[in-house]
């Protein structure tokens, strides 16, 4: 990766610059990728983790005792949407701050975006050249996904400097014990990056829907959506699951025309080696209007 890429990505965006909180993060934090994951862990509950309780993926209490948490607390998705909302919220429940002890009722109750956000933040603070990524993860036990399915999911990707090499971890995913891959260094292929997902199933190799979301979507849209995730995350702009380009609306996705459909593939199979096509890249995030507006919410 040349430097220009690597000066790109050490760059913070709107979601992952810490605020005020760089400077104690860079002094009191340590530098070891893995040690700052299980920090960044141990801050933060997942809405499924609280909904199961202390059953599933929780019967051993690694996440917490959920009957700690305060009966009103619910998923806080919509609430702390960028890295310095989060440290604040961390420091207001706890004074003392990223800690590995701190108590379920402390906690943040929040899904894999936000997890790669403060990841991101982190490590980027750090000098690290850091991306998120938006795809899929056929790795994972999901409750009342159908067996066999890749479910939406978000990671990161840092610069090993020393191996010269992008390392791709799962944060989110890392304390589960079931998984057979090393989550701080995922062997390629074992992840579903959503551009290789979306020209799978284009070309009729994968059926649509072994692609699904949290919400219980899938097939084309459920990688769409995703794939445009994917695009801003490349872009530095990880921004949050409601914000999507109107073209990947329902009720308008369907209807586009096939001319449309192969312009998304054109920019998937750019997306499939974004360091080696990113000027290209850039080209469209600056020009292609329809892949960069978004709706949604307020929006």
């Amino acid at each position: 990766m040349n430097t220009k890429n690597q000066d790109f990505y050490l760059q913070f965006s709107q979601y992952t610059n810490p605020g005020l909180y760089g400077d104690v993060i860079r002094k009191t934090l340590h530098d070891d990728v893995r040690k700052i994951g299980l920090l960044v862990r141990k801050q933060l509950i997942h809405r499924m983790i609280l909904k199961n309780s202390n059953t599933g993926s929780n019967k051993d209490l690694k996440y917490g005792d959920m009957t700690k948490v305060p009966w009103y607390r619910q998923p806080e998705d919509d609430v702390f949407i960028t890295a310095s909302a989060m440290f604040s919220e961390l420091y207001r429940r706890d004074s003392k701050g990223l800690t590995l002890d701190r108590a379920a009722k402390d906690k943040l109750v929040l899904t894999c975006r936000f997890t790669s956000i403060l990841i991101a933040s982190i490590l980027k603070i750090k000098g690290v050249p850091t991306r998120v990524r938006s795809g899929f993860a056929p790795y994972f036990k999901v409750e009342g996904l159908p067996c066999g399915k890749s479910d939406d999911h978000w990671i990161n990707l840092y610069w090993n400097k020393k191996e010269s090499r992008w390392v791709t971890i799962d944060v989110d995913g890392s304390l589960e014990d079931y998984l057979r891959f090393d989550p701080y260094d995922i062997p390629e292929g074992t992840f579903d990056f959503s551009a290789d997902g979306w020209l799978s199933v284009r070309s009729g190799k994968v059926d649509g829907q072994h692609f699904w979301n949290s919400g219980g979507n899938g097939g084309l849209i459920v990688i769409a959506w995703e794939l445009f995730y994917d695009f801003h995350c490349l872009m530095n702009d990880e921004v949050i699951y409601f914000h999507t380009p109107e073209i990947t609306h329902s009720g308008k996705f369907e209807k586009l025309p096939e001319e449309q459909l192969a312009e998304i593939d054109s920019l998937a199979k750019l997306m499939q080696k974004p360091d080696k096509n990113f000027e290209e890249l850039q080209k469209i995030w600056n020009t292609k209007k329809e892949f960069r507006l978004l709706k949604g919410g307020l929006l």
